[in-house]
């Protein structure tokens, strides 16, 4: 089925470069990187140099001035072969915008082209130990000390978290206000009081470092307050901005990634033998895999129409939120089905799939959990 995208000429040479760049510099560095738990950072110069980083900046900061079509095209393809733990969509397409729609120009004059170049790797961090999606309850605080701002506490499971160069973390200025006493910092690598621990071992997304961070009355000036001190305590207001755009990336990925499961299992039950025949040839072996292609091209429709109206600036926080929370169940559920065809060769190692299952786990834990996304739908409906 035709895709209803509308891809001009431009974005199908960039896709097809950018295809051809992930095969070559990063899936044959994958299985290294997983072993190590985090990515060589040389790979975000090389994704820099080649024009694969924040597309939508604008030329001043050295981008190209993209649409979101090219962010979507990314998303995909580090899906689509199987590469996701290299989170460089995130630097992109969900740290990054928050620079470029809050940031002062001085800040954005001052980190945006290390962020196009690669050489300023991003990442927030929101979460806590005792404060997920829960972001009203976050205990890390920021005092203002003259010109400069105090900050205690600290954030965990940060995705880029080890390679982070500039990190956008909330912290509360405002610690009786709720959700409308948070403000975001702009928090360099080398900050004193800023530390992080090692990798936390995950069950899956090995490649991709995650970490907790730390801050020991770590003063930053109070020029790094993400668009100036005008935007003292609005900080949830930014966070909430900008979920939209986040949990659609994440879809984007999962499905992706979903459908590579479909592709390596086709490939898989055609080769495989089983009482002298192939695996392909049984009913219930074609009968999931119709079940799973059916689904997959339902999501793939309605993914494509929430790209079109993100893309249009159009608020679609509620269909986000079902894209997020469907496609993330759906996906666990896909790859689950596609590993049991693979019968005890799925539980090795050896084949991707084992991979893309661990991979799949978390896909409706982060960015906001399941249950979460179905109280936000809920709540459109009246029913909260």
């Amino acid at each position: 089925m035709e895709r209803s995208l509308p891809y001009t000429q431009e974005h199908l040479m960039f896709k097809e470069a950018y295809s051809k760049f992930v095969a070559k510099e990063i899936v044959p560095n994958y299985e290294k990187w997983e072993e190590n738990c985090i990515v060589d950072r040389e790979i975000f110069k090389k994704l820099g140099d080649n024009g694969y980083l924040c597309t939508w900046a604008d030329e001043k900061y050295g981008g190209a001035g993209g649409d979101f079509l090219y962010s979507a095209i990314i998303a995909e393809e580090m899906g689509r072969q199987g590469v996701r733990g290299c989170f460089s969509w995130l630097h992109s397409d969900i740290v990054g915008p928050y620079l470029d729609s809050f940031g002062t120009e001085e800040q954005k004059e001052k980190y945006l082209p290390g962020c196009v170049d690669g050489t300023t790797i991003l990442a927030v961090a929101m979460t806590e130990p005792g404060a997920g999606s829960d972001l009203a309850s976050m205990r890390a605080t920021a005092v203002k000390d003259g010109d400069e701002y105090v900050l205690n506490g600290s954030k965990t499971f940060i995705s880029n978290g080890i390679l982070a160069d500039l990190v956008v973390v909330a912290m509360k200025t405002d610690p009786k206000a709720g959700n409308k006493g948070i403000t975001l910092f702009l928090v360099e690598r080398d900050t004193p009081g800023f530390g992080r621990s090692k990798q936390i071992p995950k069950v899956g997304l090995h490649a991709q470092d995650t970490a907790e961070l730390f801050f020991d009355n770590c003063r930053i000036p109070a020029a790094n307050v993400l668009g100036g001190e005008k935007m003292v305590n609005q900080g949830f207001k930014c966070l909430m901005q900008k979920l939209q755009q986040e949990r659609l990336m994440v879809a984007l990925v999962n499905h992706a990634s979903a459908e590579r499961a479909l592709d390596l299992t086709l490939q898989y039950v055609q080769e495989r033998k089983l009482f002298g025949k192939a695996l392909a040839q049984f009913q219930n072996t074609a009968f999931v895999l119709a079940e799973i292609a059916t689904k997959l091209q339902l999501g793939r429709t309605f993914l494509d129409a929430l790209v079109l109206q993100h893309a249009k600036h159009a608020d679609v926080v509620k269909e986000v939120s079902m894209a997020k929370y469907w496609v993330g169940e759906n996906e666990n559920e896909v790859v689950a089905k596609c590993l049991q065809l693979y019968g005890g060769y799925g539980f090795c190692k050896e084949y991707e799939i084992s991979r893309l299952f661990t991979d799949a786990r978390v896909q409706t834990i982060y960015a906001g959990t399941s249950e979460v996304m179905k109280l936000i739908i809920s709540r459109t409906m009246g029913l909260g």
